[in-house]
C-alpha cells in the first residue's frame, strides 16, 4: 500500500527524519511510516549526497530507536520546539 503525501507533509517528515532525538517510532506514529519508509522516502526526496549524509549520520546514533535509548522517559523534540499533537502545531 502506498501512502500519498502532501509537499508539507513530506517536509516535516524529512525535518523529523533529520532531527537527533526525534525516533523512527514517533515518525511512524504520526504518520504511519515505518522506518523502512522514512527511509525511501528520503532516499527519493532528497539529492544522493545529502541522502548519503544523512544515512550515515543516522546509523550512528542511538537515539532514532526507542528500543536502544539509554533513557525511559523524555521529549523527543528539543524544549524550544513548539508543542506538536499529531503534527498539528499550537500557539503557545
Amino acid at each position: 500500500m502506498k501512502i500519498e503525501f502532501s509537499d508539507l507533509d513530506k517536509d516535516r517528515i524529512i525535518e523529523m527524519a533529520w532531527e537527533d532525538r526525534t525516533t523512527f517510532e514517533a515518525i511512524e506514529l504520526q504518520f504511519g511510516l515505518k522506518e523502512e519508509q522514512v527511509i525511501n522516502l528520503m532516499r527519493r526526496e532528497m539529492k544522493s549526497s545529502s541522502f548519503k549524509m544523512w544515512r550515515k549520520r543516522v546509523q550512528a546514533r542511538k537515539t532514532k530507536h526507542e528500543k536502544l535509548r539509554s533513557f525511559t522517559e523524555g521529549r523527543f523534540k528539543c524544549s524550544r520546539q513548539r508543542q506538536i499533537n499529531k503534527n498539528k502545531i499550537s500557539k503557545r
